[in-house]
Parts: C-alpha cells; structure tokens; sequence
C-alpha cells in the first residue's frame, strides 16, 4: 500500500464510460452500467484502507434520464444493485436526488436520510436522479425559506462537504453538474480509462498527482 504525505478528506468520483466500454466490448449500451458497480465497491475498499474520510459517487443525474428508456432502467437497477451490495460493508450512506420524479428509484428512498451500514467508517454520499438546478433552488422552494441565510445552508446536499479531489474516469474533461457548490474548489483528475476498466493504479495516478497540487483555496 502506497503511503501519501497529503491525502484528500472528501473524493468525488465520475464513473463515466459505461456505455462506451459497452460497444467497445460486444455488448449493447445499456449493459455497461453493470460492470460499473464492483470497481465502485473495489475503490470504497481502496480509500477505506487510505483513510479516506468521504465519498461521492455520480450516479445518474436528471438530464441522463433523457436517454433511451432500457438505457435508463439500467442504470437505475446498477444504483439499487449497488447499495444493496454497500449494506454489507461498513459506511454511511446518503442518496441526494429529485425523490418527487418517478424516475427515482423507490427502493433507494430509505436512504434519503443518512444511514449507517456496520460500523459506518466512511461516508458515502450516492447522486441519483441528481441536478444541479434541483439542488441549488431545493431550499429556496421550501416553506421555511429566509433569504437572508447563507443559501448553501439549505441546498438538498447540504450534508456534503466540499471535495478536494474529483476523479473523473472515461476521459471527459467536464464537471457535467457535479455538486456546482462543493465542487467550486476542487482539483479535477482525469482518468482516460473507461470506469469498468477501473485498476487500483489509476487511483494512485491521482493521489500522486494531487501530492503536487498547490491547494490555496483562493487564498
């Protein structure tokens, strides 16, 4: 296991390339998302033995709901399918996402509120049905809604803190929404591989990397 002199608390990751592995790899589009789901829990482990205090994971956002509709009840059953995989590790998991759209996978709508699995040593926040648009008006809608409070106090992933690095498999060089506010400072990796090619050495690749960055917070 390597050791780092600087590791980063809170690690937001993209796992993108899902549909292009597929074609790439004799299958249709849709049957990528299920090859994404173990390298997600092989990199929980990964940061878990790091030290790694937090976790988010891009599931699927509102806008990929657009997309053809086998394509869509794929990647909804991957993010059940990876949560009930998570109950049987140790974490402290939170799913943010549009829970009034009936694109939001009932089965997740217990974890709304963050909920402990084992010993709970990691949180794990999991973006479903996720936009950014969504998040930052949730709490100017709410009844309660006093606008001279720090807005970002009553955004719907307010529970998160800010990241200090984000990982980005499939080689895109863009945010795509992901959490605009915990996100404003973040360093950004990207890695070429396609996500169900994940490899424990890209993770190091990133950590390496992040050894050199000047973190200034804009100061």
């Amino acid at each position: 296991m390597a050791t780092y002199k600087r590791l980063p608390k809170h690690i937001g990751i993209i796992p993108d390339g899902n549909r292009r592995w597929a074609q790439e790899n004799g299958f249709k589009k849709q049957e990528g998302y299920k090859f994404g789901i173990e390298p997600g829990l092989e990199l929980y482990h990964l940061c878990l033995e790091l030290g790694i205090e937090e976790m988010t994971f891009y599931g699927f956002t509102v806008d990929n709901t657009k997309r053809p509709a086998e394509q869509t009840r794929a990647f909804q059953k991957a993010c059940v399918d990876a949560v009930n995989k998570l109950k049987d590790r140790d974490a402290d998991l939170l799913v943010v996402g549009n829970t009034n759209s009936p694109l939001f996978p009932k089965e997740l709508l217990p974890y709304t509120k963050r909920t402990k699995f084992g010993k709970g040593l990691m949180k794990i926040n999991f973006l479903v049905n996720y936009g950014w648009n969504w998040d930052l008006n949730y709490g100017i809608k709410q009844s309660d809604f006093d606008p001279k409070q720090d807005f970002t106090k009553n955004i719907a992933s307010s529970d998160i803190s800010r990241m200090d690095l984000i990982i980005r498999w499939g080689g895109r060089r863009r945010l795509s929404g992901f959490l605009p506010i915990q996100s404003i400072y973040s360093d950004f990796y990207i890695a070429e591989e396609m996500w169900p090619d994940y490899n424990l050495d890209q993770v190091h690749a990133a950590l390496q990397w992040y050894q050199d960055q000047d973190i200034t917070l804009g100061g």
